[in-house]
């Protein structure tokens, strides 16, 4: 028997009795409290998320809307194929990553268990092509080729190859009409990233997984007007996954047609025409490298000069955008972006910067007359320009005596040039420049302007070089710690050099300004931007932005969207300086550096005028250029590499000209075959069920001079 007396024991039970309570009541009123918060105070947010535990959506991809050529041939379209793809997510969840289902699949496709791991696997900055930069959560194409038997053994087999899906599909295709390519304008497709989805999903166009994007040219430009909307259709299904209902669908909106510019006969014939003009340039000797001229990338643009619209744009060299339908191979993608491609993927209209050479002589002959100078004067024209002890020659040191700025610009007399642009230089100073220095050669090149981009429809224009005094201070500050670190002032040429820019690299020296005036040095431009320099020179003087793009219009033809041509600015010369250099680019044609190119020119019918140019690039070979124009339209065409502008580049320009406007070699005229003797009005009629009566086009053949016709002589020495 206990000692402890009962009273001794009733004050703890109490205590105890009393934390136990306290406890007890403390979990019911925090269970209580989280019950009033999950059931109440959020109550409606978890009850519509578990709803969507019960939810499952099936994606319709939008149908992609065409692009059209002026007439309303497809220039991109779609075509349903069997597309076979593979769920990354399902394939995870196997013991072997889905190894065992990959190598089944690529048994029956015929493809290397490898190349078909490839394409599944995800990209990242390791990751070599092929792989996938979509979202790993949406089916992964394996290939988009698959045969009705190769279907249907998936199908039949679906326990052999779980998470694999082959079902017809609406793919983009690049029909290439007339065997053109146009690759480069048109652009590419791939899947959307899932940092792209989460970009969007706040806009009035959000993407969804299934989504493919526009990465270049006009599919990128126009993408959110040619993707449409997907529709998604919302399955209510049970815990086993069986669907008890439908809850919600969106039905899916086509994209819109785009209806361009281009004229798909038109691009057939630069794209021929500038490929055999690099070929036939390639046969040519270089004399100061002693081997042939490599004539390695190239670029040609018509454009409309009264709206600035591009009837035609090719690149050399090139590729075919249907490569990147459905993923593209990891050889592709190498021959595309590897150190030796010379990167096909480059539109080189826009993006290929280079000296301009005498091209740019109308911009400097511009500046000359804004300067005081009088285009009519007499300047004189030697064999050779002499500054500081530094001898600048005449191209193949031909002398004209004294001559007037028109006739400088038909005979391409750089020597006139360097003795204005060397009088400028002194008058602002020289190597002490004034305090508000007049720079009229540099000025007037950013009012035609250059150094900037011209606002065309397409991504990823470059703005080119005007190297004035900012450029060459900003270049000098980014490299003067170089220049000093390696500069030696009685070390070799190149240490030389660098001593000089060390001390006095930001300043622009009298060579500096004579090499600017002819378009060499430093000054870069690209062929788009001299193409709208010269076609305004031929309307009068307005600067068009560079349109692609005429129309959006919608898959049913009702709704029609005009994209109008925009100017962005005026030519920084009066009606009088237009009309006399219009009338000296007309001479190059008949008296000066391109009348060998141009005998029998009905000049009487269609008025002819051009500029040859050809510009010395350091370490390489010289870049041809030719700049022409009637009253409807200028080309421009440009071979890096090729040699002069008139021999590489001129013949091939002639060509594009001839056939547009359906001449012969004797200057005859026959309009039954003139492709486009006028620009295009209006558009082409898409009906309400979204088909077009598009014309049918054939592939170019130049027609071939008669047995007798005797070839045109070579030119002259001193013609560029």
């Amino acid at each position: 028997m206990s000692n402890i007396p009962e009273t001794g024991r009733t004050p703890r039970v109490q205590i105890r009795l009393i934390i136990i309570q306290v406890l007890v009541f403390s979990l019911l009123l925090t269970l209580g409290g989280r019950l009033w918060y999950l059931q109440i105070r959020n109550g409606d947010e978890y009850t519509d998320e578990a709803k969507n535990n019960h939810v499952q959506q099936v994606v319709q991809p939008a149908v992609r809307g065409s692009i059209l050529d002026a007439r309303g041939v497809p220039l991109a379209d779609n075509e349903t194929r069997l597309v076979v793809s593979a769920s990354r997510t399902d394939l995870m969840k196997m013991k072997d990553d889905g190894e065992a289902v990959l190598t089944r699949l690529a048994g029956v496709l015929g493809m290397k268990p490898k190349d078909v791991m490839d394409k599944v696997r995800l990209c990242d900055a390791k990751t070599p092509q092929p792989c996938w930069n979509g979202s790993p959560y949406q089916p992964i194409p394996v290939t988009d080729e698959a045969t009705p038997k190769q279907a249907l053994q998936i199908r039949e087999r679906a326990e052999d190859f779980p998470g694999i899906t082959a079902q017809p599909t609406a793919v983009r295709r690049y029909s290439a009409p007339g065997k053109t390519n146009t690759a480069q304008v048109l652009g590419y497709l791939s899947p959307v990233t899932d940092e792209e989805i989460e970009k969007a999903k706040d806009t009035d166009s959000p993407f969804l997984r299934s989504d493919q994007v526009g990465r270049s040219g006009l599919e990128r430009t126009y993408d959110k007007a040619l993707r449409g909307k997907a529709g998604v259709t919302r399955y209510e299904v049970d815990n086993l996954g069986r669907v008890i209902g439908e809850a919600e669908r969106d039905e899916a909106q086509a994209g819109a047609n785009l209806v361009t510019s281009i004229d798909a006969r038109v691009q057939a014939v630069a794209e021929f025409e500038l490929n055999d003009a690099m070929k036939e340039a390639r046969k040519g000797f270089d004399r100061n490298t002693n081997e042939n001229y490599k004539a390695d990338a190239g670029a040609v643009v018509v454009m409309e000069n009264k709206t600035g619209r591009i009837v035609s744009m090719a690149s050399q060299p090139t590729y075919d955008p249907n490569a990147w339908v459905g993923g593209i191979s990891g050889k592709d993608y190498a021959r595309l972006t590897g150190k030796n491609s010379n990167y096909p993927l480059l539109n080189r209209a826009i993006q290929g910067q280079a000296a301009p050479g005498s091209i740019f002589k109308v911009i400097s002959s511009t500046a000359a007359v804004n300067a005081g100078y009088e285009f009519d004067g007499d300047y004189p024209c030697p064999s050779s320009y002499s500054v500081g002890g530094q001898v600048f020659k005449n191209f193949e040191s031909k002398g004209y005596g004294s001559i007037s700025l028109g006739r400088a610009l038909e005979v391409s007399c750089d020597t006139v040039y360097y003795g204005l642009s060397h009088q400028e230089w002194l008058k602002d100073g020289g190597m002490k420049p004034k305090k508000n220095t007049a720079d009229w050669f540099y000025k007037t090149a950013h009012q035609f302007g250059l150094g900037k981009e011209t606002g065309i429809d397409l991504p990823n224009e470059v703005t080119g070089r005007v190297p004035d005094r900012q450029w060459k201070q900003s270049f000098w500050e980014a490299n003067k710690d170089a220049w000093c670190k390696q500069g030696k002032k009685n070390g070799t040429y190149v240490e030389k050099i660098a001593y000089e820019g060390c001390l006095e690299g930001n300043r622009i020296r009298a060579g500096d300004s004579v090499n600017y005036s002819i378009g060499q040095g430093d000054t870069l431009v690209t062929p788009i931007q001299m193409a709208t320099v010269y076609a305004a020179i031929a309307n009068g003087g307005t600067l068009y932005n560079p349109t692609i793009g005429k129309a959006v219009v919608s898959p049913d033809g009702k709704s029609v969207e005009e994209i109008a041509p925009k100017a962005h600015g005026k030519l920084p010369m009066d009606a009088k300086t237009r009309s006399q250099i219009d009338e000296a680019l007309a001479g190059v044609t008949t008296r000066g550096s391109a009348a060998w190119r141009f005998g029998g020119w009905p000049q009487d019918k269609i008025p002819m005028h051009a500029k040859t140019g050809t510009a010395e690039v350091y370490g390489k070979q010289t870049t041809s250029w030719f700049v022409s124009y009637t009253d409807d339209y200028t080309i421009i065409m440009t071979i890096a590499q090729g040699g002069t502008g008139s021999g590489a580049s001129g013949p091939a320009v002639r060509n594009i000209y001839e056939a547009m406007y359906g001449l012969d070699d004797e200057g005859s005229q026959d309009l039954k075959k003139a492709l486009l003797p006028q620009p295009q009005k209006g558009l082409p009629k898409i009906q309400s069920d979204g088909s077009i009566d598009a014309p049918k086009i054939k592939p170019y053949q130049r027609p071939k001079p008669p047995a007798d016709k005797q070839q045109l002589a070579g030119p002259p020495a001193w013609r560029d």
